[in-house]
């Protein structure tokens, strides 16, 4: 059997802020701005867009790079008006396709925000980044997921060609979870699932291998592996 190598997808995400592997409560945690429907309708509609052209890649650093985000698929394999990724994991035979939503990384800049994850300073005026979890202060409690998949192919002893994938889907827990000993647990003490990236929770591993015999779920989280709900 291949080694299971989700974690690789990392390269590929953003860098995140990790947080103590203890069991820590968050239920003094708040957004940062406590924005009413009303005025949260209205700093959406002023956001702007991708179309606007005036949004920028960023460095790992944070530092805003001269190239515009576009839409449609662009050089380096993103999508960001559609939310994926779709090109090649940097080593050849290998494949990966991502997708996530609006509070994973959104495709509109409505607000400034503390470096590029972090809480947000001013949340109606524009810094030229696509927005992280937006209005909330971190990924914690803003329901946001992201699914990889990604196929390998290799040959096996028998010098025959296999195809290795995996389907992982990867949640920001809710507000009130803990994390302790490596796994998310809800406030109820309900396992959520294996803590990755130091914030998220891995709420189901799905393996193909015909030619390793590994096929099916490796995991399913107890509380439940659907997007909705965190």
């Amino acid at each position: 059997m291949k080694k299971i190598i989700y974690l690789l997808s990392s390269m590929f995400i953003i860098a995140l802020i990790t947080i103590s592997c203890q069991k820590e409560s968050f239920d003094d945690a708040t957004t940062s701005k406590d924005l009413t429907t009303e005025s949260f309708e209205k700093v959406i509609d002023e956001c702007n867009n991708i179309q606007s052209e005036t949004i920028h890649l960023t460095y790992y650093n944070g530092e805003l790079k001269d190239e515009i985000i576009t839409i449609g698929f662009m050089e380096n394999g993103y999508n960001y008006q559609a939310h994926m990724y779709n090109g090649d994991y940097g080593t050849p035979g290998v494949h990966l396709v991502m997708k996530w939503n609006d509070a994973w990384l959104s495709n509109k800049d409505c607000g400034t925000q503390i470096g590029r994850e972090g809480a947000f300073s001013d949340t109606s005026t524009p810094d030229q980044r696509l927005d992280r979890h937006y209005p909330f202060d971190s990924y914690q409690g803003s329901g946001a997921w992201l699914t990889n998949h990604w196929t390998e192919t290799y040959i096996d002893e028998d010098g025959n060609e296999c195809t290795y994938s995996e389907f992982i889907k990867i949640i920001a827990p809710p507000l009130d979870a803990y994390l302790q000993d490596g796994y998310w647990y809800t406030a109820d003490n309900i396992e959520i699932g294996e803590e990755v990236w130091g914030q998220f929770a891995i709420i189901q591993l799905v393996v193909n291998d015909p030619c390793g015999g590994s096929n099916g779920l490796y995991y399913n989280s107890p509380d439940h592996s659907g997007f909705g709900g965190w």
